[in-house]
């Protein structure tokens, strides 16, 4: 199998991005005291077979391994935000979740869920196919009853979301990873918007924002980096600087709830952020949960 689908390819551009982000989350898999456990992020990788090599575990005499050892601690810290907070909210029972931007997410298959959960993962087309040959051909089942959503959240998505069976009167666990630091703010407002034309009273929400986006798109170390492995933050990046703050947004209308910076949350974790990952993510990066309150 290749990374090549009907003309969309994963080893470039936005593709290659969450490839690379697959690759940390298997790096940071490999460690006996990881923080993620995701047995099918090497696996993409593997299947994608990226013309710039990509590690699927921590490889101390590699000659990057400092860089994926750097990058894979903030994955493995972002990952493990969301997996808690996806697996607390479900803790009292079944539940409707939605994934923005969903890409090589694989919570439906490796976190347990209560029975009679059901996940939609909403991405671009070909995103979800190719993730979709590659569990197939792994033979992987989901934990929950799961709902692929093709859609570009530029457009429409939320009538593709409810033809997918989405139930509006129904609370919903949202998702917002790796995701709005990439829009600019009227896009992030017109989606929030959205998520909050959907969501019924008792909704819960997560979502990773930064507070300016320069020091990820103008950093030299960055820079280099983005040459290295072929990919243009500059180019996907927010070009505004500072971002829209999705708690203060949100709380304007009757979301609850609080933000912790990346550096919090890693020392939370026990697992401080190093090198260039502490740099541009740990005081600049922010995760933020709420409560539709009734």
């Amino acid at each position: 199998m290749t990374g090549k689908t009907r003309g969309w390819d994963i080893v470039s551009g936005i593709g290659i991005t969450a490839l690379a982000v697959a690759a940390a989350r298997a790096v940071e898999t490999s460690r006996d005291d990881g923080l993620v456990r995701d047995p099918f992020a090497g696996v993409f990788v593997e299947a994608a077979s990226p013309p710039i090599p990509m590690p699927t575990r921590s490889e101390p005499d590699a000659p990057d391994h400092v860089v994926w050892d750097h990058m894979s601690r903030f994955v493995g810290v972002r990952s493990r935000f969301f997996d808690e907070f996806l697996t607390g909210a479900l803790a009292s029972g079944p539940g409707q979740v939605v994934i923005l931007a969903a890409g090589l997410d694989s919570r439906a298959f490796r976190l347990d869920q209560p029975q009679g959960t059901t996940v939609f993962e909403i991405d671009q087309p070909r995103v979800l196919e190719f993730k979709d040959q590659v569990l197939e051909a792994r033979g992987a089942t989901p934990r929950c009853d799961r709902r692929v959503v093709p859609a570009d959240l530029r457009e429409d998505w939320a009538s593709s979301l409810g033809g997918a069976g989405f139930d509006r009167e129904t609370p919903t666990i949202w998702l917002v990873e790796g995701l709005l630091p990439y829009l600019p703010d009227d896009l992030a407002t017109t989606l929030l918007d959205v998520v909050h034309g959907l969501s019924a009273k008792g909704s819960v929400l997560a979502a990773e924002h930064f507070d300016d986006t320069r020091p990820l798109r103008d950093d030299p170390e960055v820079a280099e980096l983005s040459k290295r492995f072929s990919i243009d933050f500059q180019a996907m990046l927010d070009q505004g600087g500072t971002q829209l703050d999705p708690g203060k947004y949100l709380g304007s209308q009757g979301w609850q709830g609080h933000g912790e910076s990346a550096n919090a949350l890693s020392q939370r974790y026990g697992k401080p952020l190093e090198g260039f990952s502490a740099k541009v993510f740990g005081g600049n990066g922010h995760y933020f949960t709420g409560t539709l309150e009734g």
